[in-house]
């Protein structure tokens, strides 16, 4: 089976966001970039999957600049065998992505979509349930365990009540939640491999996708700074703060 993970480059998660000044979104020059935490988890399932025998080619794909052939080259150091970069510089949003992915989809013919289940950038949450409506795919989200037996896929979430497990007919896509795995590090002499595996290069007009912008960010802000926090003498003083200034009981 042929399973395609879709890894996006994102704002290092230890770097701390700022907004650019004329306010049209963040301030990504001299930023530390990196794979996506959940893209992440996706890619160690696929090559564990590999690592059982259930999987026989993983192929990793990203949409967006040139410089995210940096993240598929990781992905590849992780265990994916060969990559695909749909190289743009326009504003990618869900749907456009949902239908690059489409497209790469019908060409590659995998068996399987394993997907984070939203970015941490943007935190959408919303390709892999719009990649599932296009090619009209089972869909399993938020994935904390996965099973493949007798061609069918064993999806456990977890739901507000606890978890449930869905049973899904191959193919089909399944976004991964936090749960599901512990990354692997990279070692260095899969890096040095990573650097001879075949990584393809398409433009959107290449797949017949139109990626134009379906929304427009009129403005991009800094969450308002938290006032800092006061000490009471007793008890009584406290029951009066929050009774008559915070108006909370």
């Amino acid at each position: 089976m042929k399973v395609l993970v879709p890894v996006k480059r994102v704002v290092d998660y230890n770097v701390k966001v700022r907004v650019k000044s004329d306010a049209t979104g963040v301030d990504i020059a001299n930023v530390k970039m990196s794979m996506n935490p959940f893209d992440e988890i996706a890619v160690e399932e696929a090559v564990r999957l590999k690592e059982k025998g259930v999987v026989t080619e993983i192929i990793a794909v990203s949409c967006g600049v040139a410089q995210c052939q940096e993240t598929l080259r990781t992905a590849m150091a992780l265990g994916a065998d060969r990559g695909i970069l749909v190289e743009t510089s326009a504003e990618l949003q869900p749907l456009a992505v949902a239908k690059l992915l489409k497209a790469l989809v019908d060409k590659e013919q995998p068996g399987l979509v394993l997907l984070g289940k939203q970015a941490i950038d943007d935190d959408c949450n919303q390709t892999g349930q719009m990649l599932a409506a296009l090619g009209d795919w089972p869909q399993g989200t938020f994935a904390s365990k996965l099973e493949v037996a007798d061609g069918k896929l064993s999806v456990t979430r977890e739901v507000d009540g606890g978890s449930e497990t869905l049973s899904l007919t191959l193919p089909a896509i399944v976004t991964t939640d936090l749960r599901l795995n512990e990354p692997r590090y990279v070692t260095l002499p899969n890096i040095m491999k990573a650097k001879k595996k075949p990584l393809e290069t398409v433009k959107p007009e290449d797949l017949g996708v139109d990626v134009a912008p379906r929304i427009k960010t009129l403005k991009v802000s800094e969450p308002p700074l938290r006032s800092a926090g006061i000490k009471v003498p007793d008890v009584a003083t406290l029951v009066a703060k929050l009774r008559n200034e915070a108006k909370v009981i």
